[in-house]
């Protein structure tokens, strides 16, 4: 017994773990996104993808038992910086994966990668963490935001639209979203509208639009935003093209139903994305949520299964940083969207779509690929990285 507990004693001074307890200690994950007001069904449609990998890995990374623990940031910066610590110093966890806004992920970002832990995004992705300020501990399964809104603008380029109306909320990803269109669109921009985050009326924007009579409108409203606006603008009798990101998408569309039917959007994947992978998912998804899954879901999935790469790779020690840093970086992981991996910054270099909204045979409405805009695409923040 006294030696015993002088190995004990050893290994705590040295840092060494005995195998029973690795195996026997959780991998604890806290998953931070928006889960009350407009825009809850985005972060529902995360960690409803996110439990179902965690379900279909078997509950267990490594070996060892995988504990998730879940809170609402509330689209609230500052208490989401108060949760963050909750996650970091009361409930200990290894990973963070969230936020779904920009806005969030500025604020948690520091507190999160300071703490020397892995902070993994499913679906935020600001220029800000893009290029000089690029971080070993943060990770990307989505993108950067710029580049689904530069789909919109290529796709306005290609099909001629001379004069282009834009609307976005005002916070860094509508930003990022005007700054990404304009990269390609060389047309002229009418109108440039910035609404507070959280805008339910639309009325403004849609008298100046009627009035202004562009070849098209491009907006990125997420959420609660996208209901109403698409909602408004046919009841406003309007006809003219809407070119748009995350507006009109499995998160919206039971809310818009017909509404939205043949408005387009720009995604890295879409539900009838033709592979295995995929088809199971979609699948197994609808089954156990009886809804339609989205980006949002099929992202948290793909951080799910990035996370257990890492885990695998490293044999269930996350001590070694390093180790797991080199991990992840590497990506080794089977991604519900096909062609995925990691540019020198942390966010993918993937596939992008042009999106369609169409009614299924079987009542309910989801977003299919029209055409693929660009192919193995990485943004152009990158090459100002140098993390280490």
């Amino acid at each position: 017994m006294k030696q015993a507990l002088k190995l004990a004693g050893l290994a705590a001074l040295f840092g060494v773990a005995a195998a029973p307890s690795l195996a026997q200690d959780k991998i604890k994950i806290g998953v931070i996104v928006t889960t009350s007001g407009p825009a809850a069904a985005l972060g529902q449609q995360v960690r409803d993808g996110f439990a179902l990998a965690i379900k279909d890995i078997g509950g267990k990374m490594a070996g060892r038992d995988v504990e998730v623990v879940n809170v609402d940031d509330e689209l609230k910066p500052d208490g989401a910086v108060t949760k963050v610590r909750g996650l970091l110093e009361r409930d200990k966890v290894n990973f963070v994966v969230g936020p779904i806004f920009s806005n969030i992920l500025q604020a948690i970002h520091r507190p999160v990668t300071e703490n020397k832990t892995f902070l993994i995004s499913p679906n935020a992705g600001p220029s800000s963490y893009a290029g000089k300020e690029c971080n070993p501990f943060f990770y990307v399964t989505s993108y950067q935001n710029d580049q689904v809104h530069e789909i919109l603008g290529k796709v306005a380029q290609d099909r001629g639209y001379k004069r282009v109306y834009l609307l976005v909320p005002n916070y860094q990803a509508g930003r990022d979203s005007v700054a990404g269109f304009k990269l390609d669109y060389k047309g002229e921009i009418v109108d440039e509208s910035y609404t507070p985050l959280n805008t339910l009326d639309f009325q403004p924007e849609l008298t100046k639009i009627s009035s202004l009579k562009p070849d098209a409108l491009f907006t990125f409203m997420p959420g609660g935003m996208g209901v109403n606006l698409v909602k408004q603008y046919k009841q406003a009798g309007a006809t003219i093209p809407v070119l748009s990101a995350f507006t009109v998408d499995e998160s919206t569309l039971p809310a818009q139903q017909d509404a939205a039917v043949g408005m387009f959007g720009g995604a890295n994947w879409a539900p009838n994305l033709d592979n295995p992978q995929n088809k199971r998912f979609v699948a197994a998804y609808e089954a156990a949520y009886k809804n339609v899954p989205g980006t949002y879901a099929m992202q948290a999935y793909d951080a799910a299964l990035l996370i257990d790469s890492a885990v695998k790779a490293v044999g269930g020690d996350l001590s070694k940083k390093e180790a797991v840093a080199a991990a992840l970086k590497k990506a080794d992981f089977v991604s519900l969207r096909g062609s995925f991996k990691f540019n020198t910054n942390g966010y993918p270099i993937q596939d992008f779509y042009l999106t369609q909204v169409t009614k299924r045979p079987d009542g309910k409405f989801q977003t299919e690929i029209v055409q693929r805009v660009f192919e193995n695409y990485g943004d152009r923040y990158a090459k100002d990285c140098s993390a280490k």
